[in-house]
């Protein structure tokens, strides 16, 4: 996958490895685990409805495991994110962002669970 992104930019897979103790296999287990169990409309329909809480905390939920992960670009997206909802600002291009990070980063953890 290269569309003019690094994957670095994404994934840092030698720090995630770090976090699992050299472990590739459970990397591979734990990042297949995070596609299947991640879903972000739940965290867009609560900003639909206008529900801060849940959205905050949906976020705040992102942000922890892209960060466990070594899933830069989804971590600093969600910092973010979690920052405009919190303080009320807008968020559109944040969510637009996090959408389209979140599709790039499923297409490198397939090349790295490939």
């Amino acid at each position: 996958m290269n569309n003019g992104t690094d994957r670095k930019d994404y994934i840092d897979v030698d720090d995630a490895l770090k976090r699992v103790g050299g472990n590739m296999e459970l990397l591979k287990k734990l990042l297949k685990h995070f596609l299947a169990s991640t879903q972000l409309e739940p965290l867009e329909q609560a900003l639909c409805r206008g529900d801060t809480e849940e959205a905050t905390r949906l976020a705040h939920t992102l942000k922890g495991v892209a960060a466990n992960l070594s899933l830069i670009k989804l971590r600093d997206i969600s910092i973010e994110l979690e920052h405009h909802i919190k303080n009320g600002s807008s968020y559109g291009g944040s969510l637009d962002e996090l959408k389209q990070a979140f599709d790039t980063t499923a297409g490198y953890i397939a090349e790295v669970t490939g």
